[in-house]
């Protein structure tokens, strides 16, 4: 869960295309490998989608969702250790022209990158980033000078897993409470 927090005011940054767009992450959400009923490799479950989860940190997880939406995730544990975190906002800093075209938006609101499915449409991102290496010139996470305070930090339930009984309720989202660009509180 720390470093899930940890990623909260840290910027995430794509050049697809040639195109450069980033912006500063304010909501994630924890999954943690096969003890968690809401991680897609519960109980060391192996599909062609979630091997990449069994990679070492550091690299990408990009999944369908519902046949529609691209999420973005960040492998975090070690090799056989599925853990990984939902990027699930940004705030849009770089690149926010390209961003209002990929959404056919005409003006900058919340909608722009707030929940996982926007914010990978805004940024480019799709299946074909699936385990890229955050170091890589495509797709990238780096510090930036904002400091965040533990009680700018909202710990609340996972969106969208109610399947997970118990493990449904469990505070792995984390929200940064000043910021107008999370997705909507549930």
């Amino acid at each position: 869960m720390a470093l899930s927090r940890a990623l909260l005011g840290k910027t995430l940054y794509s050049c697809i295309d040639g195109r450069l767009t980033g912006g500063t992450i304010v909501e994630t959400e924890a999954y943690q490998g096969a003890e968690d009923k809401a991680c897609h490799a519960y109980n060391m479950r192996r599909t062609p989608r979630t091997e990449i989860m069994y990679s070492n940190g550091g690299v990408s997880y990009v999944y369908l969702c519902y046949g529609i939406h691209y999420l973005l995730n960040i492998v975090t544990h070690c090799e056989g250790n599925p853990h990984a975190i939902l990027i699930r906002a940004i705030e849009p800093k770089v690149g926010i022209d390209v961003m209002l075209e990929r959404r056919k938006k005409e003006k900058v609101e919340r909608s722009l990158t707030a929940g996982p499915g926007a914010l990978t449409q805004a940024m480019g991102i799709t299946l074909k980033h699936n385990g890229l290496s955050l170091n890589s010139s495509t797709l990238w996470i780096e510090e930036n000078s904002i400091s965040i305070s533990e009680k700018d930090i909202l710990a609340s339930p996972r969106v969208g897993v109610s399947y997970a009984e118990e493990h449904a309720l469990l505070p792995w989202r984390f929200r940064l409470a000043p910021s107008q660009w999370t997705s909507i509180a549930k």
